[in-house]
């Protein structure tokens, strides 16, 4: 079965995003690549992003959270647009507190973690880089979604 792993994209701070990443979830890079680890004549890179991150990679459980630094000739990202969320099964309550008060730390609340609805326990939020996240740790399916 294919894996989604989702990629996401920033304005020179991806480095700091991934190292607080990797605080909450844990494990080590798969990879880190910066721009200078790449020259490229055709779109070459200043001085000043030569350091910033052409590709980094997180693997999470059976799945990876890529991600890179965008250069400046490329333009800005809007860290206020709507990116899309990453989903997170949690495989127990506990775990799901632990992640969603680990990532959300400095972002803003949009649904506190609390009991759903649709019978899972469930929180969403916009963590401190701008990306959105849903934790959901529904019993019937183990932490599987």
């Amino acid at each position: 079965m294919a894996l989604i792993n989702p990629y996401i994209n920033f304005n020179g701070n991806a480095e700091e995003a991934f190292n607080f990443y990797k605080a909450a979830f844990g494990g080590e890079f798969a990879n880190i690549m910066r721009f200078k680890d790449m020259p490229s004549s055709e779109h070459p890179i200043s001085k000043k992003e030569a350091d910033k991150i052409m590709h980094i990679a997180l693997p999470i459980g059976g799945n990876i959270l890529m991600g890179n630094d965008v250069p400046e000739f490329m333009g800005k990202v809007n860290e206020q647009e709507n990116r899309s969320k990453i989903s997170i099964s949690a495989e127990s309550r506990e775990e799901a507190d632990r992640l969603f008060n680990s990532l959300s730390a400095g972002g803003s609340v949009e649904v506190p973690m609390d009991d759903s609805p649709w019978g899972s326990y469930f929180g969403m939020f916009r963590d401190k880089y701008g990306i959105e996240w849903m934790i959901d740790f529904d019993p019937k399916f183990n932490g599987k979604p």
